[in-house]
C-alpha cells in the first residue's frame, strides 16, 4: 500500500507541473499577442470574462459526464486568473 501512495503523489506532482508548465506557456502566448494592442482595463475584463465562458461551454461539450458544470466553472475559473495575472504583470496593465 505505501508504494501506491507514492505512486499516487509522483502523479500528483507530475501533473501539477504539467499543468504549470501550460499556463506559463499559455500567458506567454496572450502576453504576446495582447501586447501593445492598446486594450483598456474594461477590454481586459470582458475578455478574461469571455474566455472563461468559452472554457466552461467547450469543457461541458467535451467533458463526457467526468465533472459537474460548477467544478468544470471553477477549475477554469481557477486556470483563467492565473493566466491573467502573468499576462497582466507582463504587459504591465495593472
Amino acid at each position: 500500500m505505501p508504494s501506491r501512495l507514492a505512486d499516487l503523489i509522483r502523479k500528483a506532482r507530475r501533473l501539477a507541473a504539467e499543468r504549470d508548465r501550460l499556463i506559463e506557456d499559455l500567458a506567454a502566448e496572450w502576453t504576446h499577442a495582447l501586447r501593445g494592442q492598446g486594450l483598456s482595463p474594461t477590454d481586459l475584463d470582458e475578455l478574461w470574462a469571455g474566455l472563461v465562458e468559452d472554457a466552461v461551454r467547450r469543457g461541458r461539450q467535451s467533458g463526457e459526464g467526468k465533472w459537474t458544470a460548477q467544478v468544470w466553472r471553477h477549475e477554469t475559473q481557477e486556470v483563467v486568473a492565473r493566466v491573467r495575472q502573468k499576462v497582466e504583470a507582463a504587459l504591465g496593465e495593472r
